[in-house]
């Protein structure tokens, strides 16, 4: 993979509020529908998923409605996937301020993955397991769709003009020049695995604790440097919608991007997720867990039921839509409304490993917490035991470790400067 992609914006003449509001005046403010499926094989039984589509950001009131989905491909165990699938998205959540409208929570969403992912990293840790896990979260709120991700469970986004792109990053050390200077720099060696003779063999690990990747979440037996500090997209659809294929590294090893959503175009979620699995097998046998979900991002105007077509041929729109061959009569053409045909707006993206740049920009009045709340794992803290922690405590951060993000409490301030480098978590006094 090419480095971690730096942080990337529209240009101030299209901020959310703008696109969402040009949606609404179009017309378009019915949110689309979900079609999902998933398929796997196991080989070691490591990879977990997760699908909820009927989550809300105001309880009972279902105008605050939006899905997740998620594919964690676990390693030297399942612990830390299993913790993931069941708490990740809840430490995302309590990351949100409450009582925000849909434009500020989305545009808080970036930032509160960054701390959930951190705070579910620290959290699994403390239970002294050396389990992993690698992340790939997505979050579709109508035609908006937020990812994060650490390690190489991959999300692609397939377009009905047949155009596939990449919404997540690889964190292999192999294909990441970046992560390899990162994990370097931060005190961690990148190198391959030596036999006797002094043979090197695979790929590019970490050491110690030999991983492959350089982003994780878990594995507290391998260095600091391998960190759970997500890359993020956030892109928006155009109203014709889109497929996302998430799957672990079982998929993407056998088959590139565009040939796993050429593979299963025309074919409703539920078989194109059997599809995708079945063409990796095929491609190269089952050597490692396979998981694949797919969701189909489809605009409200297209229904199975619609009167107004008949089944063969409400069947085969329907396949149009799933990126097949778009018939001469839709194309431009939505529910007698124009359209955009595979058209993405990109909102943001980010994969800086640096805590300050992603927790401390660009925070809007309403979305910022507390003063005193931690902004990874939302403890309150009196200012006067704040300030008794920094300066008479046994962790001496503001000489050694300047800070210009929002407030942290004292173990995630050890966390974070662990990961950039500048002493163990464990440690209880300045070098």
């Amino acid at each position: 993979m090419a480095g971690i992609a730096k942080e990337r914006r529209l240009p101030p003449a299209l901020p959310l509020a703008t696109l969402i509001g040009r949606e609404l005046r179009a017309g378009g403010s019915e949110r689309p529908s979900l079609r999902y499926g998933h398929a796997g094989f196991a080989k070691r039984g490591e990879d977990y998923f997760l699908v909820k589509p009927d989550c809300l950001r105001v309880p009972g009131d279902t105008s605050t409605a939006f899905s997740v989905f998620a594919v964690f491909d676990g390693h030297n165990g399942v612990s830390a996937a299993v913790y993931s699938k069941e708490h990740l998205l809840e430490h995302v959540m309590s990351a949100l301020p409450p009582d925000i409208g849909r434009d500020d929570w989305l545009q808080a969403l970036p930032r509160a993955l960054v701390a959930g992912f951190v705070k579910a990293d620290i959290d699994f840790q403390r239970k002294g397991e050396v389990s992993g896990t690698t992340a790939t979260l997505v979050v579709v709120d109508g035609f908006t769709v937020t990812v994060a991700s650490v390690g190489d469970s991959r999300c692609i986004l397939d377009t009905q003009g047949g155009e596939v792109q990449l919404l997540t990053v690889d964190h292999r050390l192999e294909e990441n020049a970046e992560e390899r200077e990162r994990v370097t720099a931060s005190g961690g060696e990148v190198g391959r695995l030596n036999l006797f003779g002094g043979q090197e063999v695979g790929p590019l690990r970490c050491w110690p604790g030999g991983l492959c990747l350089s982003r994780s979440i878990g594995d507290m037996d391998v260095g600091e440097f391998i960190v759970p500090i997500p890359h993020v997209k956030q892109v928006k659809l155009s109203n014709i919608g889109g497929r996302l294929i998430i799957a672990s590294d079982g998929i993407w090893d056998a088959l590139p991007s565009e040939a796993a959503a050429k593979a299963c175009r025309g074919l409703p979620a539920e078989l194109a997720a059997k599809l995708v699995v079945k063409q990796a097998l095929k491609k190269s046998g089952l050597k490692d867990d396979t998981t694949c979900v797919v969701v189909d991002i489809i605009p409200s105007d297209y229904r199975l039921t619609s009167p107004q077509l008949s089944p063969k041929r409400n069947q085969s729109k329907f396949k149009s839509l799933l990126f097949g061959r778009r018939s001469h009569s839709s194309i431009g053409k939505l529910g007698g409304k124009s359209a955009s045909f595979g058209s993405v707006e990109e909102l943001f993206e980010e994969g800086s490993a640096m805590l300050e740049e992603r927790l401390g920009r660009n925070l809007s009045l309403k979305a910022t917490l507390a003063p005193l709340r931690c902004a990874i794992c939302q403890v309150d803290q009196e200012p006067f035991e704040s300030m008794m922690t920094e300066k008479g405590g046994s962790y001496c951060s503001s000489p050694c470790a300047p800070w210009g993000g929002p407030y942290l409490c004292l173990e995630c301030r050890k966390k974070k400067d662990a990961m950039e480098g500048k002493r163990s978590s464990h440690s209880t006094a300045c070098r």
